[in-house]
């Protein structure tokens, strides 16, 4: 029997029990849609999360000191060892083209136009170019040792006039103080700018680490300049500069986004940071262990959770096309007893085994590349709706649609092959006398 005439009979006899067909396909197509569905969602979490990475991010490297083996991401267990003066060395350095501290700063308010607005997180402290060109929408960078600051949205549009450039917004710190800033530019988005905050959106005031964090709040932070005094009845720390400030991390960024360039950077860091020579190094003993990371690498364990959700996924899919295939199997099986007769007349006008074998085998390969081709495009569309309801950035994996395909036809082989092998040996007197 040629090829295309075992197609068309097969295709004959699916098409003669469409519902039932339908139904024995059903669980190959979920669990390919589930597949391609959540590897789609995976693909573009991780797309729009490493987009998020600017090309001046990319050759920054961020760091910050904790006990060993901290869980917990950026800044778990951080403690504040790096000073000014560390950072001056820092940035004399021929490997580094920049090095500043980083600084989240404990806030009760934010004070615009009479209105206050309760805010515990939202003041940064770090050095004018963390704010990158291209994330601003308006205005420029603040300046070291200015009282400016740039705002993001989520600052500007939560009282009931927008802050502008050139506003004047008040601080209500931690212990009652009061600071203001000029605000100076306005980024185009309120997520974080690094790893340091995350990248879901909240209310962030950006200012230079000097005066905001040196002069205003570096006093009531554990190590600053009020604290070196050993007030405690400990003993005082290291002889710092004459701020004492010290900073939970820091930012170093390399002379460009070469991978060269930003090991070389993270090198020459590491090995002043953890010299004599530094105030970082005095301060480290046996407890601390500083640590570099690009945003790439920080973010490469959110990568690694992903993958994670995705196996998962995978292998509850797995178990769904076993069952849809044993449902083919099964079919399969009640399609072999039904045309029983029909067997015995084939084989009485001259149909080999290997015609029957081909029969069966090609009705079952359809149904499998049919519940394929449909559960790709049904996980097609579910993986497009859900990443433009998140609003990610679309990224289809080709590769598993494939991998789909070969699936289908694969799982069509396989539970095909025993209802095959019994028609091919069923006998045509006995199937000729079958009622």
């Amino acid at each position: 029997m040629r090829p295309l005439e075992s197609l068309r009979l097969s295709w004959r006899s699916i098409r003669g029990h469409k519902l039932r067909s339908s139904l024995t396909t059903l669980g190959i197509v979920i669990g390919i849609a589930a597949v391609i569905a959540f590897v789609t969602l995976g693909a573009s979490l991780q797309a729009g999360v490493i987009g998020d990475i600017s090309p001046d991010d990319q050759r920054n490297v961020y760091g910050w000191a904790a006990e060993p083996d901290t869980e917990g991401g950026p800044l778990a267990g951080a403690q504040p060892v790096f000073s000014e003066d560390d950072l001056d060395e820092l940035d004399d350095h021929d490997d580094i083209d920049a090095a500043y501290g980083y600084m989240p700063i404990s806030t009760q308010a934010l004070v615009y136009g009479g209105e206050i607005s309760p805010q515990s997180d939202a003041l940064v402290a770090a050095g004018p170019s963390y704010i990158r060109e291209e994330t601003l929408d308006e205005g420029r960078q603040f300046e070291q040792g200015e009282r400016e600051a740039v705002v993001n949205p989520a600052v500007a549009g939560q009282f009931e006039e927008d802050i502008e450039v050139g506003d004047e917004l008040l601080i209500a710190l931690q212990g009652g103080e009061q600071t203001s800033v000029t605000v100076v530019g306005i980024t185009d988005t309120s997520e974080g700018l690094s790893p340091f905050e995350g990248f879901e959106p909240s209310p962030r005031v950006y200012v230079p680490t000097d005066p905001y964090y040196t002069e205003d709040a570096a006093g009531a932070i554990p190590g600053g300049a009020d604290d070196q005094d050993g007030d405690d009845g400990g003993a005082a720390g290291p002889d710092l500069d004459a701020d004492g400030a010290l900073y939970l991390a820091i930012v170093v960024e390399a002379e460009s986004a070469d991978d060269e360039a930003i090991e070389d950077a993270r090198e020459s860091a590491l090995a002043y940071l953890e010299s004599e020579e530094s105030d970082a190094g005095e301060l480290l003993g046996d407890d601390l262990e500083v640590t570099l990371q690009t945003s790439a690498e920080l973010l490469q364990q959110l990568e690694d959770v992903l993958d994670l959700l995705q196996n998962f996924i995978v292998g509850i899919a797995a178990i769904s096309l076993l069952v849809g295939s044993i449902g083919i199997a099964n079919i399969m099986l009640v399609s072999v007893t039904e045309r029983t007769r029909e067997i015995g007349i084939m084989k009485a006008v001259g149909a080999q085994n290997r015609d029957i074998l081909g029969l069966f085998l090609a009705e079952a390969v359809i149904l499998g590349v049919v519940g394929a081709i449909l559960g790709t495009a049904l996980g097609l569309a579910a993986g497009y709706l859900g990443a433009w309801y998140i609003d990610l950035p679309l990224v289809y994996p080709y590769e598993y649609v494939v991998l789909a395909i070969v699936v289908g036809v694969v799982v069509g082989i396989a539970s095909g092959l025993y209802p095959a092998w019994r028609a091919a040996r069923t006998d045509p007197i006995d199937a000729l006398r079958y009622e």
